[in-house]
């Protein structure tokens, strides 16, 4: 009796497991398709004419595939020069970053000083505060220094950790600082190391996924932005710039949304393959950075 019990009650949890499996997979694979719905819609409606991209229902192989989208587009503009521009202004950008959220994330992490908490308080600040707040006082004061449609601007921000979402980014790295062992420091210490040898050549490597995890976050953010350089740099040659207008030169209007959806598409292509080769470091930086010592 007693060997029966013990037989049902383990395959009644067994078959609990099975059914919770399939739940969990079951709203992954919704929630996964909602994501890529759009990256789907957008890939189809690239190939389209323009009066077939609204059409309903959707046709999400077209049946006249138009390759000419991807013509226009190189034709329109130098899609070579402004991808260039916009992966050296982006990697600069994003370098500047990962250096500088590292530097203030270990101090706040690790380091004791006067006034700590007020000014990581008014790191976390910046996360509620709209970039589109401080824009104009930004405008006049670089308009002021000469620095408009130059680089200049975001790079300053950048190397100041004033750039686009630099608060998240040092919340990032504090959390993941915080959760590396003490030990690992205090045997710098013990070897005649200062505060900046033991974070450059202890705490720096260490932090290497979460590393990688900003520089991924800043990239995407950097390379897509059109807050900062639309009003800081509005003429220069990135992609940024001119993705929205690229229809402009269409001769047939007509075709003018789906030639701006196929614009879309090449600027979030480079992304994607981004992500694709540093995905495995993205996920083991977000699940170490909760850990908290």
């Amino acid at each position: 009796m007693a060997t029966t019990a013990v037989k049902k009650k383990t395959g009644s949890m067994k078959a609990q497991h099975v059914v919770s499996r399939v739940l969990i997979y079951a709203l992954l694979i919704i929630v996964a398709a909602l994501m890529l719905i759009p990256f789907l819609w957008m890939l189809s409606a690239s190939f389209k004419l323009n009066k077939d991209v609204f059409t309903f229902p959707i046709e999400w192989i077209p049946s006249n595939p138009r390759p000419q989208n991807y013509v226009d587009i190189w034709t329109k503009i130098p899609l070579l020069t402004f991808v260039k521009n916009t992966a050296f202004l982006t990697i600069v950008v994003t370098i500047l970053q990962v250096l500088t959220s590292s530097f203030a994330a270990y101090a706040f992490a690790k380091l004791n000083f006067k006034g700590k908490n007020v000014l990581f308080f008014i790191v976390i600040l910046t996360l509620i505060v709209p970039a589109e707040t401080i824009i104009v006082p930004l405008y006049n004061r670089f308009t002021s220094w000469g620095m408009i449609d130059t680089i200049w601007p975001v790079v300053i921000l950048s190397i100041c950790g004033l750039g686009l979402k630099n608060g998240l980014y040092i919340y990032l790295m504090q959390q993941f600082f915080r959760g590396l062992p003490k030990e690992l420091e205090q045997s710098a210490y013990i070897d005649g190391a200062g505060p900046l040898r033991a974070f450059w050549s202890i705490m720096l490597p260490n932090a290497s996924n979460m590393m990688i995890t900003v520089f991924l976050f800043s990239f995407t953010w950097q390379w897509t932005d059109t807050t900062y350089n639309a009003m800081l740099c509005p003429n220069l040659n990135i992609l940024a710039n001119v993705v929205l207008n690229v229809s402009s030169g269409v001769t047939d209007k007509v075709q003018a949304a789906a030639v701006e959806d196929t614009a879309t598409l090449l600027v979030i292509l480079p992304l994607l393959i981004v992500f694709l080769f540093a995905q495995r470091y993205f996920i083991q930086s977000i699940e170490r950075s909760g850990l908290v010592e």
